[in-house]
């Protein structure tokens, strides 16, 4: 595989892809959504254009849904171990979201360029060496009022 292509998939090996290139935009998200998608305290996302992503082979389930700012979220799964594969998120355009961890090792071969909700980062993680910080991201405009469980802390 050359070195500007990158294979990844779920837990149980049913859905796997590769990416060509670099992730651009790379970043840290400590969302609720993010929270909660992925299981963890955050995720680390890398996002890539749809010609450099392709889905090699696994049959995935989707869930769609509409974030408090009015934003579609579109995620990818694998029925079977529940892995998210990958996911659109309305205000990234069309641009296609990995999970860093569901890449084959060494899984993070990027730097981290940003790193958005740091009102809602967790007491336990630290300093996350990134270009930028923001407590929100940047544009966030929330519309409707969110349950307790799915409401980022202010």
């Amino acid at each position: 595989m050359p070195d500007h292509q990158h294979a990844g998939g779920c837990l149980c090996g049913q859905a796997r892809y590769t990416v060509v290139g670099q992730p651009e935009p790379r970043g840290v998200c400590h969302c609720r959504y993010c929270q909660l998608r992925t299981g963890s305290a955050f995720a680390v996302l890398a996002y890539f254009q749809p010609q450099n992503f392709q889905l090699q082979h696994g049959e995935l389930s989707h869930y769609h849904f509409t974030s408090e700012s009015n934003k579609n979220w579109d995620t990818y799964f694998c029925p079977r171990c529940g892995t998210t594969v990958y996911y659109q998120l309305e205000v990234w355009g069309d641009l296609i979201g990995i999970d860093a961890g569901t890449f084959d090792p060494p899984s993070f071969f990027f730097d981290i360029a940003g790193e958005v909700f740091t009102q809602s980062k967790a007491h336990f993680v630290g300093e996350i060496a990134a270009d930028n910080h923001y407590e929100v991201f940047p544009g966030y405009a929330p519309r409707k009022e969110e349950p307790g469980r799915l409401k980022t802390p202010s």
